[in-house]
């Protein structure tokens, strides 16, 4: 069983989110136990684990996504390292259906090889700001909402970038904020290097202490900065250190996520099911 590990949301190489992907064969997935343990030992963010799916159905492959400490019901960064896979070995062509937890998804390979990915958008619901995650943070915050159960985020916002970047926040305080993570933004403080907002993303609670680039979590900043900007098409980047760009296109209750992706490890997995 072939085993590749792809940097998503990057056009580099140790750079952008690393996945773990692998393809299994046609049939249901193995048990939820062996899914958690490979998870555990490739050790990423977050392993993709997809299967074909009978031809005339409403999607083409199945696909799961388990961190080293949960399963999860949406990811980005390895949804989009799994159709780059997919493209780049010819294994499938065209916009590729996921069935999810989270519905079918999309992904549609452009001729430059970037991937678009059609994900819910998060509804965001205002609520007042936790005096908890404030001192989870170490950081005053402008602003908090809600993002939803598929996100289940708590997004908040900071003054300005420099604040976002220099977060050091007490991670266990974090992990009991009752969230999957949280979700830290900015505006851009000059939006001619390319991006419009900033953002960084901590989820201890499902054992990813910072997250280097958090393709769901943009499901929920495209809307909450589409508004403050009056535009439905924008940059983010997350400043983790190795960092990532996320092209959002907010289409009311969809969101179209872009990125590129390259693979830097192709192995085998002897440790069958």
């Amino acid at each position: 069983m072939r085993l590749r590990i792809v940097d998503a949301f990057t056009s580099r190489p140790f750079a952008g989110n690393p996945a773990g992907v692998l393809l299994l064969e046609r049939g249901a997935f193995p048990d939820d136990a062996w899914l958690q343990r490979i998870a555990a030992e490739v050790n990423l963010p977050e392993t993709a684990f997809a299967h074909p799916l009978p031809a005339g159905g409403d999607a083409d492959w199945a696909l799961r996504w388990c961190t080293p400490a949960a399963e999860v019901d949406l990811c980005g960064h390895a949804t989009l390292a799994t159709a780059h896979v997919l493209h780049t070995t010819g294994t499938a062509t065209g916009t590729i259906r996921f069935a999810t937890r989270s519905g079918v998804l999309t992904a549609t390979t452009a001729e430059d090889g970037s991937i678009t990915l059609d994900f819910p958008t998060a509804p965001l619901t205002v609520i007042d700001v936790p005096e908890q995650a404030a001192a989870a943070l170490g950081a005053d915050l402008v602003s908090a909402h809600d993002t939803g159960p598929n996100v289940g985020d708590l997004l908040v916002e900071l003054e300005d970038e420099k604040a976002v970047r220099s977060l050091a926040p007490d991670l266990a305080a974090v992990a009991r904020l009752g969230h999957r993570g949280v979700i830290a933004t900015a505006r851009a403080e000059d939006p001619t290097r390319g991006y419009d907002f900033v953002s960084r993303f901590f989820a201890p609670a499902i054992g990813i202490d910072e997250d280097p680039v958090t393709g769901s979590a943009h499901t929920a900043l495209a809307p909450f900065w589409a508004p403050r900007f009056g535009r439905d098409e924008l940059t983010g980047l997350q400043a983790s250190a190795r960092t990532g760009l996320v092209r959002t296109a907010l289409r009311g209750d969809r969101t179209l996520l872009t990125g590129t992706a390259v693979t830097v490890i192709d192995g085998a997995l002897l440790a069958t099911a």
